[in-house]
């Protein structure tokens, strides 16, 4: 079932003269892990601000297309209410934390929800302990690491049972053994809550072999959507601004030399159980 749906969506930001988006249509449905990729300044920012109504209501510029999440219009839908339906999670965790603790971030979007005592505190002993960081319930969010921070802001997003998690390269600030255990969280806990994710990332590498889709946005345009495997198989995503996996490099030069490997590889544990089965039939 198609939860998020845009029609002809163009969008130009106040004062510049080029479009940020410029006729996109696309379709998504309930569940799945759209990883979204291209140059940065393409305009993936931008679609995800369409989708939960930044645009046009907080960004100014001209819009036109529709958008349809979940049945409802964003442009056209208060904010605090697309917030439940779509959460976002940005760059820098710092500019979603303020409370003096991490239980007290996690409820304040619930508070001004107007939720009872006995929800919210249901709702965040579920967030926290969805993210691993019950224990963490009384630190102070500014005194956790890069790692622990995202969590909790995704916790906070999370409290409020959206059925859409839109993340905004939510790795940028971690390193890359942090930022691989953060997507394997994310990647788990949308699985549990059958979540709609879409996920802006860099780094390919980690997300390609989790995503069901991915989309490349380059100068305004969706100019490739469809699946992982098939993009950095049959395309040079170099020349989308799109860095292949290693792994992926390599087993697409091992597949043209080597007769009897078949498959190009979007991770590690794939490229492992790919030479396990070479081997057990040597």
């Amino acid at each position: 079932m198609t939860i998020i749906q845009v029609r002809d969506l163009s969008f130009t930001y106040a004062g510049s003269s080029k479009p940020a988006l410029k006729n996109v249509n696309i379709s998504v449905e309930r569940g799945e892990f759209v990883l979204v990729v291209g140059p940065s300044g393409g305009g993936k920012s931008t679609l995800l601000r369409c989708l939960n109504g930044l645009i046009p209501q907080f960004y100014e510029g001209e819009y036109s297309g529709k958008v349809f999440v979940d049945g409802l219009e964003p442009d056209k839908t208060p904010t605090y209410m697309m917030s439940q339906v779509i959460g976002m999670v940005f760059q820098n965790p710092q500019n979603q934390l303020f409370a003096l603790s991490v239980e007290a971030d996690i409820a304040f979007p619930l508070e001004n929800l107007g939720l009872a005592r006995d929800e919210i505190i249901q709702r965040v002993e579920e967030a926290m302990e969805l993210l691993n960081i019950s224990h963490l319930r009384d630190r102070s969010p500014f005194e956790l690491s890069g790692g622990q921070q995202q969590r909790v802001a995704i916790a906070s997003v999370l409290a409020m049972k959206p059925k859409i998690l839109a993340m905004d390269e939510p790795t940028s600030f971690l390193d890359p053994l942090t930022a691989a255990q953060l997507l394997s969280i994310i990647d788990d806990v949308r699985k549990r809550l059958q979540l709609t994710v879409l996920l802006v990332e860099h780094r390919v590498e980690l997300a390609a072999a989790k995503a069901d889709r991915i989309m490349v946005v380059s100068d305004g345009c969706v100019v490739f959507d469809g699946s992982p495997r098939d993009f950095f198989e049959f395309y040079d995503s170099h020349l989308y601004g799109v860095s292949a996996p290693k792994v992926t490099s390599l087993t697409k030069r091992l597949k043209t030399h080597l007769e009897k490997w078949n498959r190009v590889c979007l991770s590690a544990e794939e490229f492992e159980a790919e030479v396990r089965s070479l081997v057990s039939h040597l």
